[in-house]
């Protein structure tokens, strides 16, 4: 990391974080998304150090402007209203690199993704260089993004504060760079 990006102020979300690894969370957490006409979205899958070795998405993370919910598919499994609401063609899901992150998704339950907008091919269109969360993320905002948490166990039995903050911050700056862009 150069001086530069080192010296750019940090980026997080500060808005409500919901992890949803219960039934009695989830139907709150669905009820309040059924709300929402823009998303931000990402997964997490616990990271593999090993040839051969793959793992199954960990997490799915939809975030709002104010408040972001952290899917624990891993203990919840991939539910059908959450199925619906990456369904529902009335909600934009904005990410990036989503193929990766739908296909991984499709493994645990089939579903036809509606609505859902790839953040690179965004900036692309908008001239923009840079191509990554964390490029995208100094070129429009001149804020630092943080990946610290990227390559931690997203399937331990708890998740840290950090990595729920990591992982709210990942899916809401995506909806955050797809504003900006729109302006």
């Amino acid at each position: 990391m150069s001086s530069a990006e080192n010296s750019l102020e940090l980026i997080s979300f500060d808005g409500e974080i919901m992890v949803v690894d219960s039934l009695k969370d989830l139907e709150l957490s669905l009820n309040e998304l059924r709300k929402e006409e823009l998303l931000g979205f990402d997964t997490e899958t616990k990271p593999s150090f090993k040839k051969g070795e793959k793992y199954s998405i960990s997490l799915l993370q939809l975030s709002g402007a104010k408040k972001a919910y952290l899917f624990r598919l891993n203990k919840i499994g991939f539910p059908n209203g959450v199925k619906q609401i990456l369904e529902d063609e009335n909600i934009l899901k904005v990410g990036l690199a989503i193929r990766d992150d739908l296909k991984g998704l499709k493994e645990l339950n089939e579903f036809i993704p509606k609505s859902f907008v790839e953040i690179q091919e965004v900036a692309k269109t908008k001239g923009l260089k840079s191509q990554g969360l964390q490029t995208i993320t100094e070129e429009l905002f001149q804020k630092r993004l943080s990946k610290k948490a990227k390559l931690t166990n997203w399937e331990a039995s708890k998740l840290t504060e950090s990595q729920i903050l990591y992982a709210a911050t990942d899916a809401w700056i995506g909806r955050e760079i797809y504003l900006a862009l729109q302006n």
